[in-house]
This record gives C-alpha cells, structure tokens and sequence, in this order.
C-alpha cells in the first residue's frame, strides 16, 4: 500500500465515534449540544481516524517503493524526525524526535521514507517503547542492512498533566541491531547524532 497525504474517514466509523463522543462528554458533566461543542465529536471522530491512521499504512510497501541497489556500506543517518503519538494507557499524545541509522547491504531506500516509517508506527496507540522496536525491525525486515539503529526521545502528556505532572521529564529509548550492537559503531552513530553539524 503506498504512502498517501490524504484525509479519507470511514463513514460507518466517524458515525460511531460521534456517538460515542457525544455521550462521553455528557459523562463529563457537558452539554454536546452547546454552541461550542455541537461539532466537536465530529471534529474528534475525524482527528482521531487520522491520528491513527498508522493502522492502514504498510511500512514495508513505503520502504520498498524506494528500494534502490547501492554498493555502499558506510552509515546513513536520518535525525531529528518529527514524530507525534498517543500513549495507549491514557490516550494522551506524546511527541519527540526520532533519529535512525542503518549500514547498507547492497540496498537503500529513499529518505523521506524513513521518515514515513515513523508515521505508520507512531500514528497508532502505543507506548515508546514499542514503538522503538517497531521502526527497527521494518527496517531490519525490508532492506536487510548490516545493522540499523534506534533512538526515540519523547515527551509524555501522561506524565506532564496528570500524575507526577513532570513538565521537563524526557524518555529515551533506543533499539540497535547488527554491528549496532559493537559499541565503536553505537559510538559513531550517537555522536552523530547529538552533534549540531551545521554549526
């Protein structure tokens, strides 16, 4: 399935999510039918569809729509990709960044598609640590690399509005596979990536 920028909701599920919405803000002690919400369970029905559109997309298909045989094998690094979630415990977004390597065998693919990888795993339900795995392993699976590595930094609304309330708190995680796993390669590649290379 290949990688599409559009919004498309599945009516018979936008129905039952306003539905649902409407009564859940009732629950909450609101009015859905007030001037300010009459069109809120439709607009959520609508965001959530597309916020977790990630269960529709293939990341195999968008790896190998770029698949292109390379004789290279030095480290391609993509960092500080843009990634937004929802934490599957409260339903509450977490954001961050992600940054990915991995040491060709014969093949590359595109750029940006690493980038898209990050979107059908984080536009689902999940928890960061999953998510990690995930990246790697599409990776691992589609363009059999010499290694592939990692590393997710997030912030989490859970913590940050409810329970401990940790406003400045940080979650790393990282998964390596590979030569990854040989820390002068884990080295290089969390060097790079937390080096300002621009200035």
């Amino acid at each position: 399935m290949a990688y599409k920028k559009t919004e498309q909701f599945d009516e018979q599920a936008t129905s039952g999510l306003i539905k649902n919405y409407r009564e859940a803000l009732k629950w909450l002690g609101e009015d859905p039918d007030r001037e300010g919400l009459k069109k809120t369970p439709e607009r959520l029905a609508k965001a959530m569809q597309y916020i977790t559109q990630g269960y529709h997309l293939d990341a195999h298909a968008i790896l190998n729509s770029a698949k292109f045989h390379e004789p290279v094998s030095e480290m391609i690094v993509v960092k500080d990709i843009e990634l937004y979630s929802m934490c599957e415990h409260h339903i509450l977004p977490f954001f961050g960044k992600a940054h990915i390597a991995y040491i060709p065998n014969g093949w590359i693919t595109g750029l940006s598609k690493i980038a898209r990888v990050v979107d059908v795993y984080s536009r689902r339900l999940q928890v960061q640590e999953r998510l990690t795995v995930q990246i790697m392993s599409a990776i691992k699976e589609t363009l059999n690399p010499l290694g592939v590595a990692v590393v997710i930094e997030a912030q989490h609304l859970c913590m940050m509005m409810r329970g401990v309330q940790k406003q400045n708190s940080v979650t790393t995680t990282s998964a390596f596979d590979g030569e990854f796993h040989k820390n002068s390669t884990r080295s290089e590649f969390l060097k790079l990536i937390s080096s300002n290379l621009s200035h």
